[in-house]
C-alpha cells in the first residue's frame, strides 16, 4: 500500500477509522441520504438506525474480471476475429499513458491517494455544494470502481435489470455498501491496483469499454501512447460519454477536455507550458470502428462462425447456452483454431472466381483438411456474411450440416446430393470382399425389378429401377450418359467413368450390409435432420437410390470421408479448434485429433489407385486445369452431379490434404435444374462436376497441396488390381493403371470422351 499524505484523517488508520466510521455512518445517514435525496428530511434516529444498517452490509467485493474481448486466432497466431459482450482489452498500468492517469485523478479524485476509499473531505464539499443548488458527486475512484464491479459482477450472472448506474437509481442503503466495500478493498489492494482496474473497466462508448479500448476506437492508438489532449479527453468522457462525446459533440468535449487541463495545471501535475500548447490543440479523433464478430472476419467468416457454433455447443463451456455465451463473448478467450491462412486465401479465391457476379445465387464452397488430423485448414464459399450490392449474402454455412451430433444448431445449409461421389464407397467394399478392381462385371443390365435377390445381412434392400413396374413405385430404367457404356467392363473402368449400371452391376455381387458399414466407418451421414427430428442420421445404403447419391451430404463430411482414403484407411474426425486459454493462461476443453480404423490399408490403396484414374482418363480429366498423376504430383479423386444438375462435385486428395468442391443450388431446396446457365460468360447446357467444381478443385489442389505432403499413395496388392477375370467378347481391355501401382494384366487405350451417366427418377449423376 501507498503512504497516505493525510494519516490522522485516513480511514486505514485506527484515527481514521473512527473519524471515517463517524463520517460514514452518522453522516451517512443524514448528509449523504441527504446529498442523494434532498427533498427528503431525514430526523437523527434515522442516522442512528443507518449506522446500524452500515454494520450489517457485507465487506467483501467478488472481484472477477470484467467482461474481455475474445479474439479467434488462425494456426498461425494471427487474428481471424474478435468477439464481445463488452469491447475491452486489459492492459497493465505500466501500459497506460502517465497522462491518462494523472488526468482522471485530476478531474475524478484529486485526492485518490490520500483516502482510504471514502473521501469525506469530497462528501462535506459536495454537500455544501449541494446545499448551495450546484448538485456535486463525491464518489471516489475506488468507489467508482467498486460500483463497476458489482454491476460487472451482475452482469456476468445474466442479471443486467438488476444493475444500478453511479448516481442513478440507487438508494441511500446502495450508498452505504458501495462505502464500506470501498474501504474493505482498500485494504485488500494498492491505490495502483485500484487505479488499473478502475482504467480497464470504466465505459467510454458503447464500442470502448476500458481505457485500451477507448484510446483504439477513438483515436486510433493505444493507451500507453495517449497524448496529453487526448488523456484529458478520455478523462472528461467518463462523467458523460455521450455529453462529451467527441465525435458527436466535439464543442462539448473540448470545454470538457480543458476543464480536465486546467485541474491537472492547479493540481502540479502538467506544467504551464503542456497545458497551454494541449488547449490549443483542436479535437480531432481518428476513428478505428469496433467492428466485432465473424461478419467482420479478416478471413473466413463462415469457419470463423463454425467455431463459435462449436463452443457455443459445448457443455463443458457451461450448463445452458446463455451461460457458454457469456463465457465466449466475455471472458476475454484466446480461441486458436487449424485454420491455415494460405489456404483458406486460395480457397477463397477459387471459390470467388466460380460464378462471377452471380445474380442468380448460385452457391460454391470449398473446405479442405489434413487426413492425419482431421484439421480444417480451409473453408470458403463465394457470398458475403454483410449484405453487399450486387453480391450474394447469406449467413448459412454452405459447407457444413445443419445440426451436430447432438441436434445443436450449426447454421449450415445440411449439404447437397453427393451423387457420384458416393461410388468410391461401393467400390470399397467390393474390394473389401476380396475381389479384383478388373473382375469383368455386366454393365448392359438396366433393370432390376422389384422383388430382386440382393443380397443385405443386416436388412432388407429397397427401391427398384424397371419402367414397367412403374405403376408399382419402382424407377425408370437406369441411365448412362452415353449409350456406348451399356456393355460388360471392368469394375475399375466402370468406376473411373462413372458409370451408373457398372455400379449396380458391382453392387448385385456384395452384401450390402458390408456396404453400408463402409459409409458408416468413414463418417458419412445426411446433413439434414430425418422427419422424426434425428440429427444427422445415417445414409441408408439398402436405399438403391443412395449407390447414387441422393441422399444430402455436406462437403466437410464428404472431404473428411475421402482423407480416410489418402490416411490409408483410419478416420479422423474434423476439428477446428486445437486450443482455448482464458484470460488468466488457463486451458479450457477444445478439440483433439480423433481417429480410427475404418478400412484395411490395402482397400484404401485400391481405392487410392482407381480415384487416380479418375484424373488420368476418366470422368476428371476434363478438368481444366487438368491435375494429372502422370504430369504432376499423385492426386485421388471423383466426380459428381446429381439427376438435375444442381449440385455438381469433385472431392478427393493427396496424401497430405483432402479437399471438396461443390457448386450447386444453394438455395432453400435445392431444386433449381442446372441447365441453361451462364457463368462468367460462358454458357453451360447442363453442369456437370468438372465444369466449375472441377477447376476450384484443380487450381486448389495445386497450389495448397504441395505445402502438406505429395508422396506416392502406396500401391495396393498386385492381386487385388490384376485378380482372375472372366471376361467376355464384348468386355473391353483393361485401361492403363497409374504409375505407382502394379500394371493390370491387359493394358487398353482409355475411352474417347469420359462419361457422365444420368439416371432418371431422382437417382443421381455424375459429371
Amino acid at each position: 500500500m501507498v503512504t497516505r499524505k493525510n494519516p490522522i484523517f485516513d480511514t486505514a488508520t485506527t484515527l481514521g477509522k473512527i473519524f471515517g466510521f463517524l463520517g460514514v455512518s452518522a453522516i451517512c445517514g443524514v448528509l449523504v441520504a441527504g446529498l442523494l435525496v434532498p427533498a427528503a428530511a431525514v430526523s437523527g434516529s434515522a442516522a442512528s438506525g443507518s449506522i446500524d444498517f452500515f454494520d450489517t452490509l457485507p465487506a467483501e467485493l467478488k472481484v472477477d474480471p470484467p467482461n474481455q474481448t475474445t479474439r479467434i486466432l488462425a494456426a498461425d497466431g494471427s487474428q481471424i476475429a474478435s468477439v464481445y459482450s463488452e469491447n475491452r482489452t486489459k492492459v497493465g498500468l505500466d501500459q497506460i499513458s502517465p497522462f491518462m492517469t494523472k488526468a482522471v485523478i485530476a478531474v475524478e479524485d484529486s485526492r485518490f491517494y490520500e483516502h482510504g476509499g471514502v473521501d469525506t473531505t469530497g462528501i462535506m464539499r459536495a454537500l455544501v455544494a449541494t446545499a448551495r443548488g450546484n448538485k456535486q458527486g463525491a464518489s471516489t475512484i475506488t468507489q467508482q470502481y467498486v460500483n463497476n464491479v458489482l454491476n460487472a459482477n451482475l452482469a456476468a450472472e445474466g442479471n443486467e435489470e438488476a444493475i444500478k448506474l453511479n448516481g442513478v437509481n440507487k438508494g441511500v442503503g446502495d450508498k452505504l455498501r458501495e462505502m464500506k466495500l470501498s474501504i474493505a478493498l482498500e485494504k485488500e489492494f494498492s491505490k495502483d491496483q485500484i487505479l488499473e482496474g478502475y482504467l480497464n473497466i470504466v465505459f467510454f462508448n458503447r464500442d470502448a469499454y476500458g481505457i485500451e479500448a477507448a484510446s483504439k476506437f477513438f483515436f486510433s492508438t493505444t493507451a500507453k501512447d495517449l497524448t496529453l489532449p487526448q488523456a484529458a479527453l478520455l478523462a472528461g468522457l467518463v462523467n458523460s460519454p455521450s455529453a462529451f462525446d467527441p465525435i458527436t459533440n466535439p464543442e462539448n468535449s473540448k470545454a470538457r477536455r480543458d476543464l480536465v487541463l486546467g485541474l491537472m495545471l492547479n493540481q502540479n501535475k502538467i506544467t504551464q507550458a503542456e497545458h497551454d500548447a494541449a488547449v490549443a490543440t483542436p479535437v480531432e479523433t481518428k476513428v478505428t470502428p469496433a467492428r466485432q464478430g465473424c461478419a467482420y472476419a479478416s478471413a473466413a467468416p463462415y469457419f470463423c462462425d463454425y467455431v463459435l457454433h462449436l463452443l457455443e455447443n459445448n457443455p463443458a463451456y457451461g450448463a445452458e447456452v446463455k451461460e457458454r455465451q457469456r463465457l465466449i463473448y466475455g471472458g476475454g478467450l484466446t480461441i486458436t483454431t487449424t485454420l491455415d491462412p494460405a489456404a483458406q486465401a486460395s480457397a477463397q479465391e477459387q471459390v470467388n472466381a466460380s460464378a462471377g457476379a452471380n445474380p442468380d445465387k448460385w452457391g460454391a464452397a470449398l473446405v479442405s483438411l489434413q487426413p492425419n488430423s482431421g484439421k480444417i485448414v480451409a473453408m470458403a464459399q463465394n457470398t458475403s456474411f454483410l449484405p453487399a450490392e450486387g453480391g450474394f449474402d447469406s449467413q448459412v454455412n454452405f459447407s457444413v450440416d445443419q445440426l451436430d451430433k447432438n441436434g445443436n444448431d450449426l447454421n449450415g445449409l445440411g449439404g447437397a446430393q453427393p451423387g457420384s461421389t458416393m461410388k468410391p464407397f461401393t467400390f470399397a467394399e467390393w474390394l473389401n470382399e476380396g475381389k479384383s478392381m478388373n473382375t469383368v462385371v455386366n454393365a448392359s443390365q438396366r433393370r432390376y425389378q422389384l422383388g430382386y435377390p440382393w443380397k443385405n445381412s443386416c436388412g432388407v434392400v429397397t427401391g427398384a429401377y424397371n419402367t414397367a413396374q412403374k405403376s408399382l413405385g419402382a424407377a425408370d430404367d437406369l441411365q448412362n450418359a452415353e449409350p456406348q457404356f451399356y456393355r460388360s467392363m471392368p469394375v475399375l473402368f466402370g468406376l473411373y467413368n462413372s458409370i451408373n449400371t457398372a455400379t449396380f452391376a458391382s453392387a448385385a455381387q456384395l452384401d450390402f450390409c458390408g456396404i453400408q458399414k463402409v459409409v458408416d466407418a468413414v463418417g458419412l451421414h445426411s446433413g439434414l435432420p430425418s422427419k422424426d427430428g434425428e440429427p444427422n442420421p445415417k445414409i441408408d445404403m439398402s436405399t438403391l437410390a443412395n449407390l447414387l447419391g441422393s441422399t444430402q451430404t455436406s462437403p466437410l463430411t464428404m472431404a473428411s470421408a475421402f482423407a480416410t482414403f489418402a490416411n490409408d484407411g483410419k478416420y479422423c474426425e474434423a476439428i477446428a479448434i486445437t486450443s482455448v486459454t482464458d484470460q488468466s493462461g488457463k486451458q479450457l476443453p477444445a478439440q483433439s485429433p480423433s481417429c480410427r480404423d475404418a478400412l484395411k490399408p490395402e482397400v484404401a490403396r485400391g481405392v487410392n489407385y482407381a480415384l487416380q484414374e479418375v484424373l488420368n482418363v476418366g470422368s476428371g480429366s476434363l478438368i481444366q486445369p487438368r491435375l494429372s498423376t502422370r504430369t504432376n504430383f499423385p492426386v485421388a479423386a471423383k466426380t459428381g452431379t446429381s439427376n438435375l444438375n444442381e449440385s455438381t462435385w469433385v472431392v478427393g486428395h493427396t496424401t497430405g490434404l483432402a479437399t471438396a468442391a461443390w457448386f450447386g443450388d444453394a438455395l432453400g431446396a435445392q431444386n433449381r435444374p442446372g441447365r441453361n446457365l451462364t457463368f462468367n460468360g460462358k454458357f453451360y447446357e447442363s453442369l456437370d462436376g468438372y465444369m466449375i467444381a472441377g477447376p476450384m478443385f484443380s487450381k486448389y489442389m495445386a497450389q495448397m497441396a504441395p505445402a502438406y505432403g505429395t508422396n506416392p499413395f502406396p500401391a495396393p496388392p498386385s492381386e487385388m488390381v490384376n485378380g482372375t477375370q472372366s471376361r467376355t467378347p464384348a468386355a473391353p481391355t483393361v485401361p492403363t493403371s497409374p504409375a505407382t501401382a502394379p500394371a493390370p494384366a491387359a493394358p487398353a487405350p482409355a475411352p474417347s470422351a469420359p462419361a457422365a451417366d444420368t439416371p432418371g427418377n431422382g437417382n443421381k449423376k455424375d459429371g
